[in-house]
């Protein structure tokens, strides 16, 4: 049989998009006790297949590991009864968050009589193009759907067979509640035109999100037609100031960096300030090396750093360490190798602190804490959709009231404006 075209490709992608649109309509008009229903359903449903999921998800794995797939990667794509078991339990947290759709942003009555509300609704269509990771698959969908929108998902073919296993049994919960099961579609991944189809499909899909590595995001941001909320890469940065406890940092770069290398929240950069360095940096690198962290920097016993370095997001068991001269220059290497993800600072100075978090300009700024805390189900979220790195229209974790936007309602009793 021969592959698909690119005209086939456009063809399938409109023709999903199309029945999302409609789909979407239905689900605008659902109520939270229905929506909630579905989505406790599906947690059921996913327990129930994981089996059959997990099946999938090795063939996933195996072609990967074939291919020499770095390790990073892998982690990203690899599903355990754990993760399984994570996923369930975020589409349960979803099910039990307050229900956005409905909710009064503000309202007034003006002099002439007329009601007015600003309420908040679905956007419609989402389209989600993400890479690796198939949890991302019934986040996605969760969000989306308890919010009011479909969702078009487009994820890698890495992920294919995981995808769709996971996808068949949301369609089927769908089908079973009485709701349209294209209110999520999984798009084709054999090629990019799927991509491409759907990020120009302007009329039918409202927003697309890409969730994924620099090279993806900015080819979604580039080329699309239809609005894209960026979900940037996460090149955060852990500042260890003049003034901090030197055990809490450790701690707290250890927690940000081997926690879970793979992910954007990790901590990419350390930046030690040279009053403390003397003091600081034995104990903070042998920490790390302890756990097999390459160290790349300018230091003896380090990695020699490259500029590269400095830019790069990492995703494994590699960080960069600069030591730096006092809080301005520290703010002035995040301003120019930061991706407006997380920063943090680690201090015992109230006035550092203030100042750092007026000054660096990203989704989340931390004190004395670690980068990894940076995630919707941290936040009180449930399963985000993707950490938003721009300031319009969400910025930050993304759950359920940034997929949505307003309308406004007016009640008249017969007014008419003046001439």
């Amino acid at each position: 049989m021969s592959a698909p075209t690119d005209t086939d490709v456009v063809a399938v992608v409109t023709g999903l998009a199309a029945a999302a649109q409609k789909a979407s309509r239905g689900l605008a008009t659902l109520t939270t006790a229905q929506k909630d229903a579905v989505l406790l359903a599906a947690a059921d449903a996913i327990d129930a297949a994981a089996d059959v999921i997990l099946a999938a998800n090795a063939e996933d794995v195996d072609r990967a590991e074939t291919a020499g797939t770095e390790a990073a990667l892998i982690d990203r794509l690899r599903l355990t009864p754990e993760r399984v078991a994570g996923i369930t339990g975020g589409l349960r947290q979803v099910a039990a968050l307050p229900d956005p759709v409905g909710q009064v942003v503000s309202g007034k009555t003006l002099p002439n009589g007329l009601d007015l509300r600003q309420i908040r609704v679905p956007l419609g269509v989402v389209g989600f193009v993400y890479e690796a990771r198939p949890n991302v698959t019934v986040d996605g969908f969760g969000i989306a759907f308890k919010s009011g929108n479909a969702v078009l998902l487009r994820g890698s073919s890495s992920a294919a067979s995981s995808n769709a296993a996971l996808v068949d049994v949301l369609r089927g919960v769908l089908s079973d509640n009485a709701v349209s099961a294209d209110a999520v579609a999984l798009l084709p991944s054999e090629s990019r035109g799927s991509v491409t189809a759907l990020i120009q499909a302007r009329g039918l899909v409202d927003v697309v999100i890409p969730r994924g590595g620099a090279g993806l995001i900015s080819a979604v941001v580039r080329d699309a037609t239809v609005p894209t909320i960026e979900t940037g890469t996460g090149n955060c940065h852990v500042y260890v100031h003049a003034d901090a406890d030197i055990d809490i940092a450790t701690r707290i770069v250890l927690n940000a960096k081997t926690r879970r290398p793979s992910v954007c929240n990790t901590v990419e950069s350390v930046l030690v300030d040279k009053a403390i360095a003397a003091d600081a940096l034995a104990p903070l690198t042998s920490a790390l090396q302890a756990q097999g962290v390459v160290i790349h920097g300018d230091e003896p016993g380090m990695e020699p750093a490259t500029e590269e370095d400095w830019h790069r997001e990492y995703l494994s068991l590699d960080i960069a360490v600069k030591v730096v001269d006092g809080l301005d220059e520290a703010i002035d290497h995040i301003d120019t190798y930061g991706t407006g993800h997380t920063e943090a600072i680690i201090t015992r100075s109230l006035q550092a602190a203030q100042e750092f978090t007026a000054r660096v300009d990203a989704a989340a700024v931390m004190v004395n804490a670690s980068t990894a805390f940076t995630d919707g189900e941290q936040f009180g979220f449930g399963a985000e959709i993707g950490i938003s790195t721009q300031k319009l229209h969400a910025r930050g974790p993304m759950g359920l009231t940034e997929l949505t936007s307003t309308k406004w309602l007016v009640w008249g009793d017969g007014q008419v404006r003046p001439a």
